[in-house]
């Protein structure tokens, strides 16, 4: 019998590059996926099929960031239009906007929903309170370049960001002041948190690095086959997946570093992957402008794959089937 291949789930509807997603926690109602895409139409999915389920129109440029509260009922992104804005993400409707003086690249909700975090070419970042979106935002100053990526930490009372200035570093929020720095040797492309908020992950050059989310304690770095946009590390802690400029997914052992599977579906740079919150599948964003989900475990059944077993596999091939490939997808 043939291995067990990857059968990908690809996700259509974005007319250029796709440069970043984020996942919901679970809800009733199952996870959802954002996406965000230079066409400026940031889309919201279901997240264990990918199933369309809507797109937030309103931004006049390209949306560099999106992302969920943790029960998916707000949405916000970040554009090119110097806008950040929240969205009620069951209805659609925008309810608020926030200006800035340029790009918005990185959107984050704080724990509770009250708060929004962004961070962009203002170099600045910036903390909007939801209650009162009237108010003067808190503001954090100390990046000398772009900011790229900035997220709230676990604890609520710090936060982490990571720019073009080859630096990720950690803000108290009360004093609004820089508590802890790390340079890097090249400009950082990514930074993830574990599900748990334990672990941070920071991709730049051709390197992945995991640290101690409150000591900032490199715990694991090792090099990546190509230049790397972006990483995710499993809730389990046992692997991690990575994309970058080669096109493809690859994922590795945690605790070694060694390669346990490498993948080749977009037919571009690969700017964005995520694990789910449940572990079972991860999306990727790419240049080509698509979407794709992966099984975390190839051949098991889950959202829209089906594990065929051998003696289906025979009976597709007296039907007319090949017979050759033990994951199928439905619908």
């Amino acid at each position: 019998m043939a291995a067990i291949r990857q059968t990908p789930l690809s996700c259509s509807g974005h007319t250029r590059p796709v440069v970043k997603l984020a996942f919901s926690r679970l809800t009733p109602y199952g996870y959802f996926l954002i996406s965000a895409c230079k066409d400026g139409k940031p889309m919201l999915r279901q997240g264990d099929t990918g199933d369309w389920i809507g797109t937030f129109l309103g931004h006049k440029g390209a949306v560099w960031g999106a992302t969920l509260n943790e029960d998916a009922t707000r949405a916000a992104t970040g554009a090119a239009d110097f806008t950040a804005k929240v969205w009620d993400a069951v209805s659609g409707e925008e309810t608020a906007t926030f200006s800035h003086k340029h790009i918005v690249k990185s959107v984050d909700f704080s724990k509770d929903s009250s708060q929004l975090l962004t961070g962009g070419n203002e170099k600045l970042l910036k903390i909007f309170d939801l209650n009162k979106p009237e108010a003067d935002p808190v503001v954090f100053t100390g990046h000398t370049n772009y900011v790229k990526d900035a997220l709230f930490l676990p604890d609520g009372k710090r936060l982490v960001s990571g720019g073009d200035d080859k630096t990720v570093r950690m803000w108290d929020i009360t004093s609004q002041t820089e508590v802890k720095k790390l340079e890097l040797d090249s400009i950082m492309t990514d930074i993830s948190l574990t599900k748990d908020g334990s672990i941070l992950v920071v991709t730049n050059g051709r390197t992945v690095s995991f640290y101690n989310s409150d000591s900032l304690e490199k715990l694991k770095s090792y090099s990546t086959p190509s230049q790397v946009y972006s990483a995710s590390l499993n809730e389990d802690k046992g692997t991690y997946v990575i994309g970058g400029e080669d096109f493809k997914l690859y994922k590795f052992d945690y605790e070694t570093g060694s390669e346990l599977e490498s993948y080749k579906g977009h037919f571009g740079p690969v700017h964005c992957v995520r694990f789910s919150p449940d572990g079972e599948l991860y999306a990727s964003g790419s240049e080509d402008g698509t979407l794709r989900l992966w099984q975390t475990n190839v051949g098991t059944t889950y959202g829209l794959w089906k594990c065929v077993l051998p003696e289906d596999a025979i009976e597709e091939t007296n039907n007319g089937g090949n017979g050759t490939n033990s994951v199928k997808t439905e619908g």
